[in-house]
């Protein structure tokens, strides 16, 4: 369905239109502001991988302290 969705001329096109549209001198500053985006993005990302707690052990498998004082 989307075997050939880019081929070089359409990025060509869309690079033409970019540059028309928001001149030359602009498309390096918001390069630079997207990159940095990103890098925040990712960062945050693993900030939130890092913040959530270890698995705790089911409640199935571990002994319930009353029930074990019990026997």
């Amino acid at each position: 369905m989307l075997r050939n969705a880019f081929e070089p001329w359409h990025l060509i096109l869309i690079i033409a239109v970019l540059v028309l549209l928001f001149g030359s001198k602009k498309l390096p500053d918001m390069a630079r502001g997207l990159g940095r985006s990103m890098r925040i993005l990712k960062s945050e990302a693993k900030a939130l991988k890092g913040d959530e707690p270890a698995e705790a052990p089911r409640p199935e498998s571990a002994p319930h302290p009353e029930t074990a004082a019990r026997h």
